[in-house]
């Protein structure tokens, strides 16, 4: 019998247990996978502890890659012997045995491994629709973007240093300083020992940026917000550090004109033909050279140490959990 990491109640790394699990037949329009590796997301670290609600005894869990071993009535849009991948749709990727919708799984191209598509399609996805549509990042604008070091920072990166723009980025340490950079980060600023606001003002000669890409949230903020120009947005997609208070809107007159903005990967692919599109722009901008970073790899048995690694800071770029 396949084995998934299930959780019986919230908490930390510490409920989540490795469990034997049923093998499922696909039904009408689904496919069933036999999952060779999982992309770590911090957004599985609030499902585990409760912060997102997720059904118990359950699993989590947003993106991973696998095969397709068998599909249900109806299905034209994959077969068995596909190599897939998937992001987003209810929480369960933390599995070697997976049924889901066939109309959410995306084809990979050969020359991707399983490692780099499980890693690259929520985060790849989501630095695709927050640079190309949420703001359509222009040559020569200024952006700023928190945890440049991470798995969409290091993405991001690298597709606003090919568009010609200047990208600011805040990380903890020295060593995630030099890899931003590395990755296009043309102003890393180390937050732990400077005010990023107060730098970002010092960086574009008081004019500020152009857009914020905040996923951090709740400690970043009020600074996010004093870094923009006149017109410019702000740009919340995730709270790793708690969610941001109620917004006065008054504040956006404030600050100049100011756009505020909560989008999310789920409404940006909620088409299948939004989604292919979405991610044949993520495989071009591989097949161009923007580099997947895996820096972590863990065995799926051993998610609540890749945990308790994340949550500490440890980790760089994407981690993957392997079957």
């Amino acid at each position: 019998m396949p084995h998934a990491i299930r959780i019986h109640e919230y908490g930390g790394p510490e409920v989540m247990r490795w469990e034997e699990v049923p093998t499922e037949e696909p039904g009408p329009g689904e496919a069933r996978l036999a999952q060779t590796a999982i992309g770590l997301n911090y957004i599985e670290t609030r499902q585990r502890s409760g912060v997102y609600k997720v059904p118990l005894p359950g699993s989590i869990g947003m993106e991973a890659c696998g095969v397709v071993e068998a599909v249900g009535d109806g299905v034209t849009v994959v077969k068995p012997g596909d190599r897939v991948a998937y992001a987003m749709g209810a929480p369960g990727a933390y599995t070697e045995s997976r049924i889901m919708p066939a109309e959410r799984l995306i084809p990979v191209p050969d020359w991707i491994t399983d490692e780099q598509a499980a890693a690259m399609m929520l985060k790849g996805l989501t630095a695709c629709y927050l640079t190309a549509r949420t703001f359509k990042v222009q040559k020569r604008q200024t952006v700023l973007f928190h945890a440049a070091a991470g798995g969409v920072g290091l993405i991001i990166c690298q597709l606003l240093r090919e568009l010609g723009a200047t990208v600011i980025g805040t990380v903890s340490t020295d060593e995630k300083a030099a890899l931003a950079k590395e990755h296009g980060c043309t102003h890393p600023i180390i937050y732990t020992r400077e005010d990023f606001a107060k730098r970002v003002q010092e960086i574009t000669n008081g004019e500020g940026v152009s857009v914020v890409y905040d996923a951090v949230g709740k400690t970043t903020f009020e600074g996010s917000m004093a870094s923009l120009a006149p017109f410019g947005m702000f740009v919340s997609f995730g709270a790793s550090s708690g969610a941001i208070p109620p917004i006065d809107i008054g504040m956006l007159q404030n600050g100049g004109s100011l756009y505020a903005t909560r989008p999310t990967l789920a409404t940006h692919t909620a088409k299948r033909e939004d989604m292919l599109s979405l991610a044949d722009n993520l495989f071009d901008a591989v097949k161009r050279g923007i580099k997947i970073e895996i820096n972590q790899q863990f065995a799926l048995k051993d998610a609540a140490e890749a945990h308790r690694a994340l949550e500490a800071r440890e980790t760089t770029g994407c981690t993957v959990l392997t079957v």
